[in-house]
């Protein structure tokens, strides 16, 4: 399964310093990520995006300047199938962004999208009276109940003022634990520790919290 990132800080850093790691865990995750990334960015003018059908380690990644707040997705197609670069993440509706790791069996709920993670994000979305982390509290509820299996779901979603990161799965906690770092002004959540830093810590299963 995929692998995901955010990165928060109250003064605007180089995305790159951020991606280079990221790009790092990526190319030696257990799990192929190689199908395809992409990126999400603040900036004064909204939303920027960028998306690639190759893998994040092998793309430019000088080729962005700074911002403060980031999502970025690596991923590892589910059966790998519907590699396009239509289905990268993240997903936008231009004022929120939407990146997912896991994988459901048997959901039965009514959402379009191409894939699982779109048709989530959409769900979520019908939810949303302004709030994005009450909006995704309650999706997720209502996709838990409705689905046969959850092996993992763990969402970021952010519409620049508000960020939310909800997290739930049922096996491998090694590879579905979702971790964060909080460093001076920094907010670092991701699917596992940067390499080589320290100051990472755990976040618990079954959790929905505004970051």
């Amino acid at each position: 399964m995929c692998r995901i990132l955010y990165a928060r800080c109250a003064t605007s850093f180089p995305i790159v310093d951020k991606l280079r790691p990221f790009a790092e865990l990526s190319r030696s995750s257990r799990e192929f990520q190689g199908h395809g990334w992409g990126c999400a960015w603040l900036t004064d003018d909204g939303w920027q995006q960028y998306h690639d059908i190759g893998p994040v380690w092998e793309d430019d990644l000088n080729q962005f300047g700074s911002t403060r707040l980031l999502l970025v997705h690596a991923r590892s197609a589910f059966r790998d199938e519907g590699i396009v670069v239509e289905n990268n993440m993240p997903f936008s509706d231009g004022e929120s962004v939407f990146i997912f790791n896991g994988e459901l069996r048997g959901v039965r709920i009514q959402s379009e999208g191409r894939i699982g993670a779109e048709k989530i994000y959409n769900y979520i979305r019908r939810f949303d009276q302004g709030d994005k982390c009450a909006a995704t509290g309650k999706a997720v509820g209502i996709i838990k109940k409705r689905s046969s299996y959850v092996r993992a779901m763990n969402i970021i979603l952010s519409d620049g003022e508000q960020s939310c990161l909800s997290t739930s799965y049922s096996e491998d906690p090694d590879y579905f634990q979702m971790h964060q770092k909080h460093e001076q002004d920094l907010h670092l959540v991701c699917s596992q520790p940067f390499a080589g830093e320290q100051g990472w810590t755990r976040i618990d299963n079954n959790t929905t919290i505004e970051l």
